[in-house]
């Protein structure tokens, strides 16, 4: 048996790279280790991972580059994808939206099209709660429709997601989709929000808070998403496309997840309010009806929990010795 993770060496991709290799899977791994945060970070997840080369290869590819992606399907027989690599960033998207033609909506056009002789038993792909957009509902679900997004991130993930359906229906690939709401933990992105406020209430530098702190999210644990994934995986289900929301169905107030970091470091922020950023959503709300019903998935882990987790691991991978 043959997984393949792109974007392996990413938050997530790390995550389920190592919890693959413990149980005996063979995968491999796909990671451009693009400059979009410090790529050391990058580089650290991918050196934890490649302590056990027995059960890991890597490849060093951006998923742009059909011909060398080719070359590693002809290699390699695939039993699962699991297809994590994207350009990340709303605020970013705004910027630089061809990046996310290229890394999100070319690079899985590219690794469908190497699926649609062979098909591999399935196919994982991430997309986010960022695609319901305007939604006025209290929780998001995946009946709902998703043609009103308000970033080009979300815009880039809605048309993955009507390719990957396409692809599905015409070459009959079973996809899952899966819409992650804010997925935080140990080894997470610099770019979020979370990491950005222990890194500066450590400093005793100011912290920014949009929309004057008015937002509320999903927040995930990430060892719950990996166990979400593990389930989706394994269990055997009859439709060929499916979209799954994958969160805790426990939004909470941006200012309770920062009175929990301030918390555990035992030190209060300095907060800067500001209003709030384009293209940001006032909150998420994972309706996990489906998810449960059809695979039985819950959150295990509470938000105190997973901030604490998050910061012990954040001191120790930077060596601060006191706060």
């Amino acid at each position: 048996m043959k997984y393949l993770v792109t974007g392996c060496a990413g938050f997530i991709g790390y995550h389920l790279t190592k919890f693959l290799i413990k149980k005996n899977i063979n995968v491999i791994g796909i990671d451009s280790i693009n400059n979009y945060y410090d790529p050391q970070l990058k580089k650290d997840r991918l050196k934890d991972i490649l302590k056990d080369k027995k059960k890991f290869k890597f490849y060093k590819v951006n998923l742009c580059h059909k011909n060398k992606l080719k070359r590693i399907f002809k290699k390699h027989k695939f039993d699962y994808i699991i297809h994590l690599a994207a350009q990340a960033g709303v605020r970013y998207s705004m910027k630089n939206p061809f990046s996310y033609i290229d890394n999100n909506i070319l690079s899985t056009t590219n690794i469908l099209e190497l699926c649609k002789e062979k098909p591999p038993k399935k196919i994982l792909f991430a997309s986010s709660s960022s695609v319901y957009g305007l939604q006025k509902s209290k929780s998001f679900n995946e009946n709902q429709n998703t043609n009103t997004p308000i970033s080009f991130y979300a815009a880039s993930k809605i048309s993955m997601e009507a390719i990957a359906h396409s692809y599905s229906h015409l070459y009959n690939i079973p996809i899952k989709v899966l819409r992650l709401f804010t997925v935080y933990g140990p080894w997470g992105r610099p770019d979020m929000a979370y990491f950005n406020f222990t890194k500066k209430i450590i400093k005793n530098e100011k912290i920014d808070i949009f929309n004057r702190g008015d937002h509320f999210r999903d927040f995930t644990y990430v060892s719950d998403i990996i166990r979400f994934i593990d389930i989706i995986l394994k269990k055997k289900v009859n439709k060929k496309f499916e979209i799954l929301n994958l969160g805790s169905n426990n939004p909470k107030k941006l200012g309770l997840f920062i009175e929990l970091i301030e918390k555990k470091l035992n030190k209060k922020s300095i907060k800067n309010y500001i209003e709030k950023q384009s293209g940001d959503m006032h909150g998420t709300h994972a309706d996990m009806k489906k998810s449960i019903n059809n695979y039985n998935l819950r959150y295990k882990v509470d938000l105190e929990k997973g901030i604490n987790q998050f910061i012990d691991w954040y001191i120790d991978y930077k060596k601060i010795k006191k706060i």
